[in-house]
């Protein structure tokens, strides 16, 4: 049965006047429910507040746009509160709490792609909410609530029935937040758009790739990820994974094309990428991207936290590892095609600039 590759937009699942929460849905993209992948993404407006809550599966977040304030308690640890800003990327362990503020008037949205092997649903993150209408508080009777917390049944009552909001808040105008603390930034997020570049080439593009070296905290979620920029019609070398690991793309910026080839040379996709788009590449599959003249930009996560891939064009590519007589014979060509196949590329990487 062939599976439905084509990208796909989030779709809103809740949201008020402090903003709001879209995911994808494996009903519309089946590799997530195949690969057992979440993806969703929040959206908060000024004095938006997601609140405190946990979810079923280990996550990467990546801030997509604005400034504001993230708070993470560890399993056993003290509340870390953050500074975020766009090109962030934050590794969220299973058992962590988190919650997210923004105070600024540009819209802070923040990306989330993670592994639902251990989730309740498949291909989809549940989230459950510590406060809120929705929250734990409101499941337990008020005499469980009142032992629990040592409080008196009228506090019980105010705690119970101020929670009137679900998942997403706005709150007052001037109401102050906790701030930020420089050093609980350290081990805990990394920002892509100003970490040292992996790859670099002129032209071409450029990576930063995020493992258990420059933040270990991915190695407890168990993925690794990579922030690519791709210059104007310039192009990504055809290559796959070669751990056995899926990639989870997210198209940040601009726009481009995208071929992804599967078993017995088979093209799967073949179709036109733009911001906001999600798409998954199945294990060992063959991907490659022609940026559009504006450039491409993508955020991905692979399902392994320290990925190798296998590039099947440019200096490293495995065609330049074979010997001459194994590709004439492959391509059951003369030598001197095989000659002129393998001058190519000479010395340049992954990235290739647009012809001139």
């Amino acid at each position: 049965m062939e599976i439905d590759l084509s990208p796909k937009l989030a779709k809103k699942v809740y949201g008020g006047d402090g903003g709001s929460y879209h995911a994808w849905n494996p009903s519309e993209l089946p590799m997530l429910r195949q690969g057992n992948i979440g993806a969703a993404k929040l959206a908060l407006e000024k004095n938006g507040f997601a609140l405190p809550r946990y979810s079923d599966s280990s996550k990467v977040a990546y801030v997509l746009q604005g400034t504001g304030v993230g708070g993470i308690v560890l399993p056993e640890s003290e509340e870390k509160v953050i500074a975020i800003k766009k090109g962030d990327a934050i590794a969220l362990p299973f058992g962590v709490v988190t919650w997210w503020y923004n105070k600024e008037d540009t819209e802070l949205v923040v990306l989330f792609l993670g592994d639902t092997s251990k989730a309740h649903k498949t291909g989809e993150f549940t989230d459950f909410f510590l406060t809120g209408a929705n929250g734990i508080f409101t499941g337990f009777s008020t005499e469980f609530v009142g032992r629990a917390w040592d409080v008196e049944e009228n506090v019980v009552k105010t705690l119970v029935g101020k929670q009137s909001g679900k998942g997403i808040v706005k709150l007052q105008e001037g109401f102050k937040m906790p701030e930020p603390k420089k050093e609980h930034r350290q081990g805990m997020a990394l920002n892509c758009e100003e970490a040292p570049l992996d790859v670099d080439i002129k032209n071409g593009g450029r990576v930063v790739v995020l493992n258990t070296k420059n933040l270990p905290l991915v190695g407890e979620v168990g993925l690794g990820a990579d922030l690519v920029r791709l210059d104007g019609s310039a192009m990504c070398s055809p290559g796959f994974s070669c751990d056995s690991a899926l990639q989870v793309t997210y198209i940040v910026r601009g726009s481009g094309r995208v071929q992804v080839v599967g078993v017995d040379g088979k093209r799967v996709l073949e179709t036109t990428v733009k911001g906001g788009n999600l798409f998954i590449v199945p294990r060992f599959f063959v991907v490659s991207k022609i940026a559009d003249p504006e450039g491409l930009e993508w955020f991905s996560i692979i399902t392994t936290p320290n990925p190798i891939f296998t590039h099947l064009a440019g200096r490293t590519s495995v065609w330049k590892a074979l010997s001459p007589q194994v590709l004439e014979a492959s391509f059951n060509v003369e030598s001197d095609v095989e000659k002129h196949f393998r001058s190519k590329r000479l010395s340049s990487e992954i990235f290739f600039a647009p012809p001139n």
